[in-house]
Formats: structure tokens, sequence, C-alpha cells
């Protein structure tokens, strides 16, 4: 059983799946689907278009560099048929598996780094300029308890002194 890739969004086109288109110059592209397939005849480039692979490993979306990637190239030599050399061969891809999960697992954890922080702190912003939305300007003078506490930023010695040389 042979799984082909899809020309434009790269995912895997089982057997009996797909559209092929052969072109005059007897060049083979194969598709997934027909959304694919009308964006290859729109003229599309697969690189600007944001739900395929090529454009998530073009804009740091996706690992593009792995030695994993290398086991999943497609070979056309022909292999006799040896029962070890297919166990062991079985047995790496469920270790080369494994390998893949995991790097594609920190990859993921350090593109989402600074988010998390990030998010608090529009979040924070919002919650300041918008409190009146929130609740009443009446009431918040009545009870300054209801307020957002201010945030206390410590500031080191040197830089204190700075700012205060570039007062006067």
């Amino acid at each position: 059983m042979r799984l082909e890739k899809c020309w434009f969004c790269s995912s895997t086109i089982y057997p009996g799946h797909g559209i092929q288109f052969v072109r005059n110059d007897a060049k083979i592209f194969r598709f997934c689907r027909s959304k694919c397939h009308k964006n290859f005849k729109m003229k599309r480039n697969p690189r600007k278009v944001k739900w395929t692979k090529a454009y998530r490993r073009l804009h740091g979306k996706d690992m593009t560099q792995d030695s994993t990637f290398e086991f999943e190239r497609k070979r056309n030599r022909p292999e006799r048929y040896d029962r070890n050399l297919a166990e062991n061969t079985l047995r790496a891809i469920k270790k080369i598996d494994k390998v893949r999960v995991e790097r594609e697992a920190r990859h993921h954890a350090l593109r989402m780094k600074g988010k998390k922080a990030k998010e608090h702190k529009e979040a924070q912003k919002e919650l300041e300029q918008s409190i009146h939305l929130i609740k009443a300007p009446a009431v918040l003078q009545q009870d300054p308890s209801l307020t957002l506490p201010k945030i206390q930023v410590k500031v080191s010695q040197q830089q204190s002194e700075e700012n205060h040389a570039m007062e006067e």
C-alpha cells in the first residue's frame, strides 16, 4: 500500500482517495481533496495559504529541520523481504515516533513560552482601561476596595539614580 503526499497541503493520501492531475509535460500532481485541487487551479502558492504545511513550516509554526523527517522520505528502491529486518524496522518506527512527538512538544512549548504572561498583561490592561464598564463610577467612589489593586514594581538603585540624573 503506497501512501502519497498531497502536492498542495502535504497531507497523506490513501489509496483510492484524492485527485490526480497530469500536466502536458507528464508531471503528476496529487491532491487529497477538491479544496487543494481548486487552489492549485487558481494558481495559489501553498507557502502563502495559511492552512498548508508549507506555510506553517515557512513561518516557524511547525518543525522544519529534524532528523526524524529523514525516515518519512519516499524510497523507490525495492528491498528483499527479511523477517528480522521487518521486525527491527517496526521497532525503530515506534521509537522514532516517540522521539518526534517529544521534539514537537518541546518545539510547541518554546513557541508558547511568553504567551501566558503576555495574555495576563493584556487582560490587566483591558481591566484597568474599562473598569467603569464593570462597576458604576459612583459605586467605585463609595467602596474603594472594588478598584484594582496597584501593582508594585521594584526598581534597582542604579536605575533610580539614572532616572534622577535624567530629570536634572
